[in-house]
């Protein structure tokens, strides 16, 4: 029998109690071991629920006991969910955990301390919610030289921008809308500034190329000043605006990036639309391939980490291998990546076209019944740092938004 501490009896943490109650037969068939989950630890009580029984408010008292042999991390942040994991590791304690933001802090470290110790890190439920990704990039994928990660992984904000294209409402109509349906938090900043996405295409990049990729270091925009006119040109010209996390390789190195970018009907991820997830993955050899799903919810996550759980039970005193090391990759200059670029202009377009094509080449124009006083235009490919250029000497733009398409 394997014995289990969960550490936070929230949303994610009662779901993993919840599937091990409900799942318990088939996944004792499947892992060869009965799982039981022991202790769960939290600050606060539960009178009513059966979860009394096994709660301890003191994490010693699961660091200590021997017949814990995995450890689920669901509390999320830095601390103490850090110290915490280190220590369960050091102890020979394998940890499954749903928590990108440490994932993407230390994964790299506490990794390293799992193999010193004969031991496992696990982190499917960090990136994908319930979509399985991680485990697709260190197995099923070995054998491909991937290239490109590019992904929806923020179900908020790409209900919130359904939501705009849907009924032309406006940023904060939709936020609202969200937030009422329960899928924004009270502060939503860390979703629609583009930091959630961050570390999870941080932690997904890493484990694609070999190398710790650090979140800081990764270009990060969010959806905030994106209107309800954008929507209106987009849909006039047939493509979608999605916030997309993205790293790639080109010619030059390996960027990578978060921003909303307008994308095509070719492209797998325009038609992923509410609280959904997408990641689309490029190997050399295999081409094209999609992972879909719910990103987030408190069952399909917990379904994710109880994987995990049933991976250490069937891999006792023996390392998973991940591709994960040590140096950090050194990513592009932004400067350098080239991209398309829808951009709005005040004016008029008979009266600004000759101006703008000095400026920017050929360039394709659109307007939009009912946006007076402005119209847009996309320009050919060129770096960042060469639109950047051009846009400081054109006057009146509004906005830009990068173009794949």
């Amino acid at each position: 029998m394997v014995k289990i501490a969960v550490l936070g009896y929230g949303t994610v943490g009662s779901g993993v109690v919840e599937v091990f109650e409900k799942n318990r037969e088939s996944i004792c068939r499947k892992s060869g071991e009965e799982i039981e989950v022991k202790y769960v630890l939290d600050l606060r009580d539960f009178p009513g629920d059966p979860v009394e029984k096994i709660l301890v408010h003191d994490y010693q008292v699961i660091l200590e006991d021997p017949e814990v042999q995995v450890v689920v991390e669901t509390m999320g942040g830095l601390k103490p969910a850090y110290e915490f994991t280190r220590q369960a590791l050091l102890a020979g304690k394998s940890v499954c955990t749903s928590n990108k933001a440490l994932v993407a802090e230390h994964g790299a470290e506490l990794m390293q301390i799992a193999r010193e110790h004969r031991v496992n890190y696990l982190y499917e439920a960090s990136c994908g919610g319930g979509i399985p990704i991680i485990r697709p990039l260190c197995t099923s994928l070995t054998a491909d030289e991937i290239d490109e990660i590019s992904g929806i992984l923020n179900g908020t904000t790409n209900y919130i921008l359904t939501k705009m294209a849907a009924d032309g409402t406006d940023f904060a109509s939709a936020l609202k809308e969200a937030q009422d349906r329960g899928y924004a938090e009270r502060n939503p900043e860390a979703d629609v500034e583009g930091y959630d996405a961050c570390r999870k295409i941080a932690i997904l990049s890493s484990l694609a190329f070999g190398s710790q990729v650090n979140y800081q270091d990764i270009y990060t925009e969010g959806i905030t000043k994106i209107t309800a006119e954008d929507i209106k040109y987009a849909q006039a010209i047939g493509v979608s605006i999605k916030l997309l996390a993205t790293s790639r390789k080109v010619e030059g190195g390996v960027y990578a990036m978060v921003s909303p970018v307008m994308i095509g009907t070719d492209n797998p991820l325009y038609s992923v639309c509410g609280v959904f997830n997408a990641i689309l993955v490029h190997g050399n050899m295999l081409g094209d391939a999609m992972f879909y799903g719910q990103g987030a919810g408190k069952l399909p996550t917990a379904s994710a980490v109880a994987a995990d759980v049933v991976d250490c039970a069937t891999h006792q005193g023996e390392n998973i291998r991940i591709s994960w090391g040590d140096s950090r990759m050194a990513l592009m200059d932004l400067g350098q990546v080239k991209h398309r670029f829808f951009v709005r202009v005040q004016g008029s377009l008979a009266e600004r076209l000759p101006e703008l094509e000095k400026q920017f080449g050929q360039v394709e124009t659109i307007t939009v019944p009912g946006v007076d006083g402005e119209f847009a235009f996309i320009t050919g490919e060129m770096p960042e740092a060469e639109y950047k250029a051009r846009a400081e000497e054109t006057k009146g733009i509004i906005s830009m938004i990068r173009a794949r398409f």
